[in-house]
């Protein structure tokens, strides 16, 4: 059964022109991990797994014609939510990386404190402390 290891059965997926640049930015700058990069044979990255805590992001190029990026098309940025223990300390490693911010670190009236950044194509990535469960 899905989930039942405690693997995230939810995986954003996102596509770049520049997906090296994405996962270079992701890994240094908002403290990804990579899990795995596999690229085609004219050097583009035709699928990346990214973690972050328990949960992943994959990722890939645009133009690649495959159907996902037929569908996707050319459609606007996304947003992200991640978990982490420490926004104040994520938000100084992505300054330190030269992330674009939007908001800094702020506390929410909903008790959890989080920051927000926009990557080199415009995604939406926010990190904080509000950890939603499903019901």
């Amino acid at each position: 059964m899905p989930g039942s290891d405690d693997a995230p059965t939810v995986y954003p997926t996102l596509l770049y022109d520049d997906a090296k640049a994405a996962v270079r930015l992701l890994t240094e700058g908002l403290g990804f991990r990579e899990v795995a990069v596999y690229e085609g044979e004219d050097g583009r990255v035709v699928h990346a797994e990214l973690a972050q805590g328990n949960g992943m992001v994959m990722l890939g190029s645009k133009g690649t014609g495959s159907e996902f990026d037929r569908a996707v098309g050319a459609g606007g940025p996304s947003g992200v939510y991640v978990v982490v223990d420490d926004p104040d300390a994520h938000h100084r490693q992505a300054v330190e990386h030269g992330v674009e911010i939007l908001m800094p670190p702020t506390d929410q009236d909903y008790g959890a404190r989080d920051y927000m950044a926009r990557d080199h194509e415009g995604n939406i990535w926010s990190f904080g402390t509000y950890a939603p469960t499903p019901r």
